[in-house]
Order: structure tokens, then C-alpha cells, then sequence
């Protein structure tokens, strides 16, 4: 019997399934391809010792015939019941042709699994190479990157009125590109200097989410999508008061920051007086309107859109794709 044993490089090596190193203990044989294999060195010192074979896993054919000799070899040697383990090249699935020219008996087993995200490790990874070798990667800071990671969302925006899920898929790969290529640069400064590392911001976007949803991770009660509303915004207030605090921009005896902290001037105009308002009328603050000029105007239109459950921009980002399909339709018909 051959088996094809199959592991992740996302996983430590030697973190194995029982049936894994079951069948490593039992085999007569333990074959690799390569003596730089990452589960050589763990599984020698589990006694469990691989020999190398100077065959190259590229080549299906000669490959295939070979660990089909070794296996009858092996069976032959012990009387009909050899087992050989070959260590298939990590993250690599075996290739039906390769399959398809054994001429023994064979089975795949899967040692390791990644779990839900592991390829993520690989971004890390990759991020780390082009950080280092790519000439215009090595260049790029926070503030160079900053109309990137704009134009990102924007596209990811645009995939998602389109309900292109195709486009989708890769837009939001390409937002989080943004997101590790920061991360990486902000990981060569020091902790002092306000550097921190992917995992820094794994870390911090976890505790925020079980910061913030204690009806599910702990034990608050909530009964609709309204109280989860409100707890999350007491629970946002909590955290500007404590950043303020932190910041020493606030003490215990002064009064409590405003409901505007934490609002972001650099968003889109309307979306920015659709928060502004959104924050104020959550304090309960009303503001006076004696603003005659076009902004009041526009402040005024986006009250209207809040009041009927309308997001004011994207209200405008709609009908400003129906006046350019209008465009384009009067252009189709002049020609």
C-alpha cells in the first residue's frame, strides 16, 4: 500500500492528524523528494526518519513509477503487506495524471487542514517579499498609499452597486492588500515610534468586535436590531471618553468629549453631513438652520434623505449614474 500524505505549510510542522501519524508509525517506509521537506526535520525526531530520493516530483511519470517499484519492493520484502508513505510536497494536491500511472495500490491522506483564514498567512508572506524586493513596494509610505486605499473602496463601492460578485471578490482583495501593505510598513517602526504588526491589528480589531457586541459574547440581552443600535452607541461613547482620557485631552472633573469625536472630515461631503447630523441628533442637539447658502441647501436635502431612510450619497451616486446613462443614451441616438 502507498500512501500520498498531504499537509499545509500554513500548519506547524508535526501538527498532524492521528490518522497521519498512524500511518507514519506503520509505514515500512517514509519517502521525500526533497531533504528541505518541512516535515523531515520533526518527524526524525519522532524516530520517525524519512529517506530522501533523488526524484523530481515534477516529473508525473517517473515519479509515479518509481513509487510504484518502491511500494512492490517493499510488499515483496515483507511478505505482502509493505507500506510505503510518500511526503508529497507541501500544499501541492496530487496530480490525476500522477494518479492515473501508479500501478499499486494508493491512498491520499490529508495530515493537516487549514482552518478558515489560514490564507492569510500567505499574504503575510508575500507582503514581506515584495516589501523587500520590489523597488517601487520598498518605497511607498502611509501618505503615498493614502489615494490607494481610497480608490480601492471606491471600486470595491462600484462592484457592489453593479452586484458584479465577481469583481467583487477581487475589490475586496484589493482593499485588503491596503490594509497588509500599511501594516508591513508600519511594522519597521518601533512600538514607541507608533509602529505595529498585522497581528497588532488583528488583535485590536477582536477585542473591539467583543467589545462591542456583548449580547453575543457576553451577557447583555437584546431584542431587536434597535437595542443593539443603542448598546453600541453608549459602548462607542465609553471608547471616545476613554481615548480622550488616555490622550489627555479630558480628565474625570471636565466635561465629556464631544459626540463629533471620532467623525472622519476626510469622507465625501455628503456623507460626512449625514454622520455629523446622525452623531448630533443622537445627543439630542438640534441645530438651527439659518444657513441660506447652497451648503444649507444641501444640508437641508440630506435631513430630508435621513428622514425617509436614505443614505444621501448613495442617493446621489445613483442618480448620478442615471444622468450618465442618459448621457450616453442622447449620445447613442445623435450618432
Amino acid at each position: 500500500m502507498l500512501t500520498i500524505l498531504l499537509s499545509s505549510p500554513r500548519v506547524a510542522p508535526g501538527l498532524l492528524s492521528w490518522q497521519a501519524w498512524s500511518a507514519l508509525r506503520a509505514a515500512d517506509r517514509v519517502l521525500a523528494g526533497s531533504g528541505g521537506h518541512p516535515l523531515i526535520p520533526a518527524l526524525t525526531a519522532a524516530e520517525v526518519v524519512p529517506v530522501v530520493v533523488d526524484v523530481p516530483s515534477s516529473d508525473a511519470t517517473s515519479l509515479a513509477a518509481f513509487l510504484s517499484s518502491a511500494t512492490a519492493s517493499c510488499a515483496s520484502s515483507a511478505g505482502g503487506a509493505g507500506h510505503v508513505v510518500w511526503l508529497a510536497p507541501q500544499g501541492e494536491a496530487p496530480d490525476p495524471a500522477f494518479l492515473s500511472f501508479l500501478s499499486v495500490p494508493y491512498q491520499v491522506l490529508s495530515g493537516s487542514h487549514d482552518l478558515p483564514g489560514a490564507h492569510l498567512l500567505d499574504l503575510v508572506s508575500i507582503m514581506d517579499t515584495l516589501r523587500v524586493s520590489c523597488p517601487w513596494d520598498r518605497e511607498q509610505t502611509h501618505e503615498s498609499l493614502l489615494r490607494y486605499l481610497l480608490e480601492e473602496a471606491y471600486e470595491a463601492a462600484e462592484a457592489i452597486e453593479n452586484s458584479d460578485l465577481a469583481a467583487l471578490r477581487e475589490e475586496i482583495g484589493d482593499v485588503m492588500f491596503q490594509a497588509f501593505f500599511h501594516a508591513r510598513i508600519a511594522a519597521e517602526r518601533s512600538a514607541a515610534d507608533g509602529g505595529f504588526t498585522i497581528d497588532d491589528v488583528a488583535d485590536t480589531l477582536a477585542a473591539k468586535l467583543v467589545r462591542r457586541h456583548p449580547h453575543v459574547f457576553g451577557s447583555v440581552s437584546v431584542s431587536s436590531a434597535a437595542d443593539v443600535n443603542a448598546n453600541w452607541e453608549e459602548i462607542k461613547k465609553a471608547e471616545r471618553a476613554a481615548k480622550a482620557l488616555a490622550a489627555g485631552t479630558a480628565s474625570d472633573d471636565t466635561a465629556a468629549p464631544s459626540a463629533l469625536d471620532g467623525v472622519p472630515f476626510g469622507q465625501p461631503a455628503l456623507a460626512l453631513a449625514a454622520q455629523l447630523q446622525r452623531r448630533a441628533e443622537r445627543a439630542g442637539i438640534v441645530v438651527a438652520d439659518s444657513d441660506e447658502s447652497v451648503g444649507g441647501a444641501l444640508m437641508r436635502l440630506v435631513a430630508r434623505a435621513r428622514e425617509a431612510g436614505l443614505d444621501p450619497e448613495l442617493e446621489l451616486r445613483a442618480a448620478a449614474r442615471r444622468f450618465a446613462d442618459s448621457v450616453r443614451e442622447q449620445e447613442r441616438s445623435a450618432d
